[in-house]
């Protein structure tokens, strides 16, 4: 699991209880199912009007990739990579046929199929970047699905909001009526501003945090299978590569080679 997500969530969540149980307050006063259903229930409907439902969907299950912790990391790509470029070097470009079945990346994998069947680097260059651009614009589309809730959910609150106090103007008769009707009214604002700003606007900048992780994996594998077609050095291929990193992988990679 991704320590900073589920962190992030417990975090936030145990600061604003704290908070209002410090102020004297309790949890009833904001657990109201009404106020929970506009503003829930409006956001989606909103949501659902402007994106196709398969977007949606898509999106909603890519949550799970903001909550796990990557498995995959670009310092065992490269040295698959610098690997491949070894076994060209001594046995040429085909030899790598027999590693394609236990590939598991599908980019690299059709990457490295094209080259086996001897399309040229430009071409190969030219065909792939068709279907990552296509791969980037579509995932473009799941974090904006939640950037449009995390902008509906505060404006659903003001309306539930403007709906309590109606309610409230048409009972002021009713101590009881007035009373639970101010309540559905702020909660429905805090309800709609804690959301957008604790979950749907959180949501989509990891989740374009893990796209940009993932274009430039893609890039990594375009860029190794080109440099192994053009025959480069299998150690310049790990130093052109490593310019891929970030800072963090680069410290790891340096402690690994320190260590060997």
């Amino acid at each position: 699991m991704d320590k900073a997500s589920i962190g992030g969530v417990f975090l936030a969540m145990a600061g604003i209880v704290a908070g209002l149980l410090i102020e004297g307050g309790n949890l009833g006063q904001v657990l109201q199912p009404t106020a929970a259903l506009i503003v829930l229930g409006g956001t989606m409907g909103a949501v659902l009007l402007q994106f196709p439902l398969t977007t949606v969907v898509a999106a909603f299950r890519s949550l799970t990739h903001i909550f796990a912790a990557p498995r995959k990391h670009d310092s065992q790509l490269i040295h698959l990579l610098v690997a491949f470029a070894n076994k060209a070097r001594r046995q040429g470009v085909v030899s790598l046929d027999d590693d394609l079945p236990d590939i598991e990346e599908p980019f690299l994998k059709q990457t490295l199929m094209l080259a086996v069947d001897g399309t040229e680097p430009a071409e190969l260059r030219k065909i792939m970047r068709v279907s990552l651009d296509s791969t980037i614009e579509d995932e473009e589309r799941l974090p904006a699905v939640f950037e449009s809730a995390g902008g509906f959910s505060p404006t659903i609150g003001i309306l539930g909001a403007v709906l309590g106090l109606i309610q409230v103007m048409q009972h002021l008769d009713n101590i009881h009526e007035v009373g639970r009707g101010i309540a559905v009214a702020f909660v429905a604002t805090i309800y709609g501003v804690g959301i957008a700003n604790l979950f749907f606007l959180p949501f989509a900048g990891k989740m374009r945090i893990r796209i940009r992780d993932g274009h430039r994996r893609r890039e990594m594998m375009l860029d190794g299978v080109i440099s192994i077609l053009e025959g480069i050095n299998p150690r310049m291929l790990e130093i052109k590569l490593s310019g891929f990193l970030d800072d963090a992988y680069r410290e790891e990679r340096e402690k690994e080679e320190n260590a060997a």
